[in-house]
């Protein structure tokens, strides 16, 4: 784990510890001007890290927000028949799949494209269940596993394919539903603190994910790992209530006699509104802040991640495109206007690119019951 540091609106460890220190229905004429939640600089930033036009830009934004409510209703509708949804490459079509024939005209009258698979959504998240149970010794030898609605199974990476086939082993779980393979990836903690900001645990940093409050007391969420229950922090002064890592990767930090904004640190230090926090689809586009790398973005590979670090695992993250480094961990990630989750960790960096996981904000709100604060 490297040093405490994150950003404010951003994060201090990120599980690698971002701390300083892991249908055509959908497409639109290209628009005239972005909406409202998409603010000049989250477009300037998508242009840079995905090679788009302005145009292309907006219109991948509007599609994205169209695909999410879609993928909620149907999600809502299909019950347990829903396969999951993503999108493809540049966001014009949102796939949804199913494992019933007949709900194919459902998903095509709300624009989506129906995939027939062989197992539910609930099926696959039962399998990452077995794989989250496994034996601690089987699952030291891995390095992620996550389901992967695009191919209707659950991917297992290690370093090696026999470490991963160990690990499907000892979870017992349906071979066919299971990919394995061998990953470069070696997810760490990263140990800084800023969501767009930078706050201190002593003399570590990390980010600020999102302020929330807690009844009339404000304050903000970040990684878990940044701080335990009791921790002190400056840069808002504050203390933490509730932490939770490994197994999960978050906390959130009561800071009285501080202001809570509904803004993370965007581009050039502009501030970005969070409207929110509606989950994107699978193939969304995603941008993240953080007190070391700044406004960076991506896309969203897979939700529903596990990954082994060196700590223990931590369930149920988000897979991205978008970089980050230490220093950057319990910072923001927002896909439009809607806020997403807290920077936990990942691999690579953002000179030669990487993967990086977060953890949902919707599951830290729901723990500690609190209020995410919007504009």
């Amino acid at each position: 784990m490297l040093s405490k540091r994150c950003a404010l609106t951003g994060g201090i460890i990120l599980a690698v510890c971002l701390a300083t220190p892991i249908s055509p229905a959908l497409a639109d004429p290209a628009p005239q001007s972005a909406s409202p939640s998409a603010p000049p600089e989250m477009i300037d930033a998508l242009e840079r890290d995905l090679g788009l036009s302005e145009a292309q830009v907006v219109t991948r934004l509007k599609n994205e927000e169209r695909a999410a409510v879609t993928e909620k209703n149907l999600s809502s509708d299909l019950g347990g028949t829903f396969g999951g949804a993503w999108l493809n490459d540049d966001a014009s079509k949102l796939n949804v799949a199913t494992t019933d024939p007949a709900a194919a005209p459902a998903i095509e009258a709300q624009g989506a494209q129906p995939v027939m698979v062989k197992r539910s959504l609930a099926q696959l998240n039962g399998i990452m269940q077995q794989l989250d149970q496994a034996p601690e010794k089987a699952k030291a030898g891995a390095a992620l596993w996550y389901v992967d609605v695009k191919t209707n199974t659950v991917s297992v990476q290690a370093p090696t394919v026999e470490a991963a086939e160990a690990l499907a082993d000892a979870a017992g779980v349906d071979r066919n539903a299971v990919t394995v393979s061998a990953t470069a990836e070696q997810p760490k903690p990263y140990i800084n603190i800023i969501g767009g900001a930078a706050y201190y645990i002593g003399s570590s940093r990390c980010s600020v994910g999102f302020a929330v409050t807690r009844g009339s007391t404000p304050g903000f969420v970040t990684a878990g790992h940044c701080g335990r229950a009791g921790s002190r922090t400056t840069q808002p002064t504050g203390t933490f209530q509730g932490s939770s890592f490994p197994g999960n990767d978050y906390a959130w930090v009561a800071a009285p006699n501080n202001t809570v904004t509904p803004y993370v640190r965007g581009s050039g230090g502009a501030n970005v509104t969070v409207r929110g926090s509606t989950q994107a689809a699978v193939g969304s586009s995603i941008c993240r802040s953080g007190s070391t790398t700044g406004w960076r973005c991506g896309t969203i590979q897979q939700h529903n991640a596990s990954v082994r670090y060196s700590q223990g695992t931590v369930s149920g993250l988000t897979r991205t495109s978008a970089c980050a480094q230490p220093g950057d961990s319990g910072g923001s990630f927002i896909s439009g206007s809607q806020a997403q989750g807290m920077t936990s960790g990942g691999s690579g960096n953002c000179s030669i690119g990487g993967t990086t996981y977060h953890q949902p904000v919707n599951e830290a709100l729901s723990v500690y019951g609190l209020t995410l604060r919007t504009g």
